[in-house]
């Protein structure tokens, strides 16, 4: 399948039909190494106006995935390939719960659901993990309401590893 890039982090899958394979699962496994911001995705909704948005998304490690809540929507993702803890927190800031999340064939649960508005955040065990990921559109980028308890995406990447360190430690997913 063609693969129009939108931007250094973000592939669309045209058509009215999108089927996504090994070749498209490996692009995502080369462009996420010279992100950023250690993501990249294949959007395979057409646009932000969609009723269903439907992703996958490579992510490493040290991506900060600042804790967020989406008011309105659920979400949910099947893992693809690698380990991930999807940590869920109270509006204060304390642990709620951890969904801890493998590849089909690793023993683990491999497809969570969120169906509350829950601030949330990954940490990643594995070199790279790889979602599918489905959320209700359309998408509106004020409506994500981002924690007030964890750094903001511009902070100081000292504070951000700090506050990394902090999640592992809270959630038993420490290195």
């Amino acid at each position: 399948m063609k693969l129009i890039q939108k931007s250094p982090e973000v592939y669309l899958a045209p058509g009215p039909v999108a089927a996504i394979g090994a070749d498209e699962i490996a692009l995502l496994t080369r462009a996420v190494q010279d992100s950023p911001r250690g993501r990249v995705r294949i959007n395979l909704h057409g646009d932000s106006s969609d009723p269903l948005h439907e992703m996958f998304i490579a992510i490493m490690p040290g991506s900060y995935i600042r804790p967020h809540r989406h008011p309105a929507k659920s979400e949910s993702f099947h893992l693809v390939h690698g380990e991930v803890d999807v940590v869920v927190f109270h509006d204060d800031g304390s642990l709620r719960e951890v969904v801890r999340l493998g590849a089909p064939g690793s023993g683990k649960p491999f497809y969570y659901r969120m169906s509350a508005p829950l601030f949330h955040t990954l940490v990643i065990h594995t070199p790279l993990i790889v979602t599918h990921e489905t959320t209700n559109g359309p998408f509106d980028p004020a409506a994500t309401e981002f924690a007030a308890f964890a750094p903001a995406a511009e902070a100081e990447p000292d504070q951000i590893a700090a506050w990394q360190q902090h999640v592992r430690a809270i959630s038993g997913s420490a290195a």
